[in-house]
């Protein structure tokens, strides 16, 4: 069963997953697209040669000033200036190297954090989920006492002891919580994961505003092939203008990753937020098993801990636990009766469904 329940474990949050997905998956696709344009359309650029050139001449133009992607052009003032457009060039693979980075904080959760989130959560899982079921056994044992007694008295003082009795001789689920309580390994991992995730974004937003304010709207150029043994033959004009072709597409790309990036940030920084509070919402409901009193004995401090982050991540992985869906039921119930019945503990709701009364005989 272990070994089912490690394999099914969901070891990265939904909203982790969705900012992997697109923060790495959006940059490689756009720059697998810009790759197979270029292999589809052939050169990048269109020369406009002299009309006396030949075609091979024409077509040396082209590889030349794609090799070089440089725009040569006057200043204000009359000065020849020269301006490298290669971060045009090297666009798509910019962006391989951006998913590569916005990889890593995913590889720092999986190395860092992972191996030691999977035993804690099938330790707990596996605690509650037993605690659970010694309730429905002594339940059962109250039945037998209930049906074998014929004294009232003796029943109600067993139902009594049953509601406060801790089901461990250590509590060892409580202190190995405790315990996390203390621990903040996995919880400064997910913090810096999501701040070098906000960094990376940060850093490819910055830079993608730099091509844009520089060459992104440079589609035209000027280039000049004068050099070497070219320099000095006269039938050569000293600049040749040129035209990217496609040049939208740069655009669109850039323009589409960066507004996808803006709008992840405020993602990020929920994922870091929501460790500033507890998830009290699951706590309450194993509240009601008698040896689970985390919330009653106020032993919740500071949330910015490892057990926070692994309440986060029972909630994720809902699904494994088997107790869960009952102790609900009998939460909406005890909500359901609340001042008609006293029901604190999954003992109470099944001493009511078995038919046993809870009241002292008088």
């Amino acid at each position: 069963p272990d070994g089912s329940r490690a394999r099914g474990l969901r070891l990265e949050l939904p909203s982790d997953r969705l900012l992997k997905f697109l923060t790495v998956g959006l940059p490689l696709c756009l720059a697998s697209l810009d790759f197979a344009q270029e292999f589809s359309t052939g050169s990048r650029i269109s020369c406009f040669s002299p009309t006396n050139f030949t075609g091979k001449q024409a077509a040396y133009v082209d590889a030349a000033c794609w090799d070089t992607l440089t725009h040569h052009g006057l200043d204000a003032e009359g000065r020849p200036v020269t301006t490298s457009l290669w971060a045009l060039k090297v666009f798509p693979y910019s962006l391989v190297v951006v998913a590569g980075l916005m990889y890593l904080p995913c590889l720092l959760w999986r190395h860092g954090a992972v191996p030691a989130l999977r035993a804690d959560l099938l330790f707990i899982i596996s605690e509650l989920d037993k605690s659970y079921n010694r309730s429905i056994r002594l339940v059962q044992h109250m039945r037998k006492v209930h049906q074998d007694s014929a004294e009232p008295e003796r029943f109600w003082e067993e139902y009594q002891r049953a509601r406060r009795e801790r089901y461990f001789e250590f509590p060892l689920l409580e202190r190995y919580l405790a315990c996390k309580q203390r621990a903040h390994s996995l919880v400064v991992i997910y913090i810096l994961r999501n701040l070098l995730l906000l960094c990376f974004l940060a850093a490819t937003c910055l830079y993608l505003v730099f091509l844009h304010l520089n060459v992104f709207f440079q589609d035209e150029f000027s280039c000049s092939i004068k050099t070497g043994l070219l320099q000095e033959e006269p039938h050569i004009p000293p600049l040749i203008p040129c035209k990217l072709v496609l040049f939208s597409i740069f655009q669109l790309i850039s323009a589409s990753v960066g507004g996808v990036y803006v709008l992840l940030v405020p993602v990020v920084i929920y994922n870091a937020l929501q460790l500033c509070q507890w998830d009290k919402g699951l706590l309450s409901i194993y509240e009601m098993l008698p040896a689970f009193d985390l919330l009653r004995r106020k032993m919740l401090p500071c949330p910015v801990n490892d057990l926070n982050v692994i309440l986060l991540f029972l909630r994720a992985n809902i699904s494994k636990l088997t107790s869960f869906g009952p102790l609900n039921a009998v939460g909406a119930l005890r909500e359901a009766t609340h001042g008609e019945r006293d029901i604190d503990t999954v003992v109470d709701f099944m001493t009511l469904l078995a038919g046993l009364e809870t009241t002292k005989p008088k």
